[in-house]
């Protein structure tokens, strides 16, 4: 086989969730927007209802059909980019439940689906989705005689505990919801670790159930594993790969794996980043191309038909630290070339 294989652990998503959850103390729900972070939200999504997921969020509409015919009727699902123009027919044939984001939508919602489910989204600082507090003042009393589902906001800051932010925008909501008898929702991944003060009537992890941080205790649900095409000697001062950035000090042994760039090894990951051979640490060698990378396999105790990028060793917070980005990053810019393998474990 030339192409990588992506494996996902559902038992440690499974593990994940139930470690969050009980932290929570509340219903804790699952995010499940792009694909479950590329890790396929159909499978993501059943494996977590079986584990006793009752809401689910995802971006936009067309994510929410997707995982509707997946889970079958019986589990919220929330849109977190709320009622778009156009978007009224899939709402309504899978029984989804917009976040409304502005008056504009809200107006929207109540013409064309006054009795359908739907949430409401605040803005208390992060200046991206919801409604700003003179906006939600605007429209509460049209909102609220239809029975919002759920009352929601984002923390900005939720992955560095001591930010200021993170206690300006709880002080915001809790000014903005005061009063209400709405079920409120604040707290993703990095608002749990934050303490119950955050954690409202529902929390909705996501990055946490993939192995990320800012949730460390959790497990690696993700590993990769990528063919070896072919290996061969470099004599010193020969160079692997476009470029010639990189040359042999010694004469090494320089295994071809079948990935690249195309299946969101990112490039600048490179210099820092190995893969391995079992046990054995092979650092890349030359630039990552899109196809193909080299590795140095000098060290390793027998010739390897493949090499892994993603383990409990080199995790996907490690290869996000390498290319300076983010896990997130990482997760969602694998690509669709992987054969994905679902382990019951």
């Amino acid at each position: 086989m030339g192409i990588a294989t992506l494996t996902i652990n559902l038992n440690a998503l499974r593990a994940n969730w139930r470690r969050l959850n009980s932290m929570s103390g509340t219903e804790t729900a699952a995010v499940i927007k792009a694909d479950a972070y590329g890790l396929g939200a159909d499978r993501v999504a059943a494996t977590l209802a079986d584990e006793g997921v009752q809401s689910f969020f995802v971006a936009v509409a067309e994510e929410g059909a997707a995982v509707r015919k997946a889970l079958g009727e019986g589990p919220t699902i929330y849109v977190f980019s709320g009622h778009m123009e156009g978007d009224t027919h899939l709402i309504a044939k899978y029984n989804l439940t917009p976040l409304i984001n502005s008056t504009d939508q809200m107006l929207r919602h109540a013409k064309l689906m006054k009795n359908y489910s739907f949430g409401i989204q605040l803005d208390t600082g992060m200046n991206r989705l919801g409604m700003e507090p003179t906006e939600w003042e605007a429209v509460r009393d049209i909102a609220l005689p239809l029975e919002p589902k759920l009352m929601l906001s984002h923390l900005a800051c939720a992955d560095e505990p001591a930010h200021p932010m993170n206690r300006q925008q709880l002080k915001t909501f809790e000014k903005m919801t005061k009063g209400l008898s709405v079920p409120r929702s604040l707290a993703a991944t990095g608002g749990i670790l934050l303490g119950e003060e955050y954690h409202f009537d529902l929390t909705r992890p996501g990055i946490g159930l993939y192995g990320g941080d800012p949730f460390r205790d959790a497990e690696p649900v993700v590993s990769i594993d990528i063919p070896v095409v072919q290996i061969r000697d470099v004599e010193i001062g020969e160079s692997v790969g476009y470029g010639n950035t990189w040359h042999a000090s010694t004469v090494r042994k320089i295994a071809t794996v079948s990935a690249g760039y195309a299946d969101g090894i990112l490039r600048a990951m490179g210099p820092k980043t190995a893969l391995y051979a079992k046990s054995i640490n092979c650092p890349i060698v030359g630039r990552i191309s899109m196809d193909l990378i080299g590795v140095d396999v000098t060290d390793a105790t027998e010739t390897p038909k493949s090499l892994t990028l993603l383990n409990s060793k080199q995790t996907i917070d490690h290869l996000a630290h390498n290319a300076g980005t983010i896990g997130y990053e990482i997760l969602t810019s694998l690509g669709a070339r992987y054969e994905r393998r679902y382990d019951e474990g």
